[in-house]
């Protein structure tokens, strides 16, 4: 086991409560999980938690899958293509302080982007910028929510967590062969990526409750402040 006993009862309980906020909402796995995860081990994120995730998102395609909206989300899925050739670039040349830094700046922008609260609306430049923000991001630290949500922020619960599933479900097979590329995805990380699997299963089981009572509002700031000072003890420790 890569990890001790007490480090996979604590990342599982991170996994569960970043799955829990991204079924109900549509997005928050990576912003609650990632940053936390880093810290108990570097060797979580980005892969692990992205393989993870794909699970959650096959589940929750399937279960809002009348809310998808095709027509835009191939537009920003070919946004992600474009993202995510730099950010490969960005991995194979960095080491792991260079990584720390990296992801913890990321995060922060991910925070601001959250915390910005402006509504796109979802035209075909703005679906393949903020697909290609969404690749460069999510391919490095596993956080490419925000910059697509701001597209569906303002849409009702179903279409924001049918069309952001679909999205983070093919990109994140995407970004998976691009860090298979570089190094970064083999057997090791798939075998972290069971390790948070039940997480994300009990996650996906919690949330049928809370879907209908849990606003984006409401758990924004949780998020938000969770994520942001998770980043700041990463971008302390990487300049230290």
């Amino acid at each position: 086991m890569p990890l001790s006993p007490s480090e996979v009862l604590l990342a599982i309980a991170i996994v569960t409560v970043g799955a829990t906020v991204q079924s109900a909402v549509g997005f928050g796995l990576g912003l609650v999980a990632a940053p936390l995860l880093l810290l108990i081990d570097p060797r979580l994120v980005p892969a692990p938690l992205m393989t993870a995730g794909v699970l959650l998102t096959v589940l929750m395609g399937y279960r809002d899958r009348q809310g998808i909206d095709f027509h835009s989300l191939k537009f920003a899925l070919s946004g992600r293509l474009l993202g995510m050739a730099p950010a490969a670039l960005m991995l194979s040349v960095a080491s792991q302080g260079i990584f720390d830094l990296i992801f913890a700046v990321l995060v922060l922008v991910a925070v601001a982007l959250s915390a910005w609260g402006r509504s796109l609306p979802p035209t075909r430049p703005r679906a393949v910028l903020a697909g290609a923000a969404s690749g460069f991001m999510g391919t490095i630290s596993g956080i490419g929510g925000p910059p697509i949500a701001l597209l569906y922020q303002r849409s009702h619960g179903l279409q924001l967590r049918g069309t952001l599933a679909g999205f983070f479900g093919v990109g994140s097979l995407l970004s998976l062969l691009v860090l298979s590329r570089v190094g970064r995805f083999g057997w090791l990380e798939i075998k972290l990526a069971g390790v948070l699997m039940p997480g994300i299963a009990l996650g996906f089981a919690l949330s049928g409750s809370l879907a209908a009572r849990m606003s984006k509002t409401s758990v924004r700031p949780f998020i938000l402040g969770l994520s942001g000072a998770a980043a700041m003890t990463v971008l302390i420790r990487a300049l230290s």
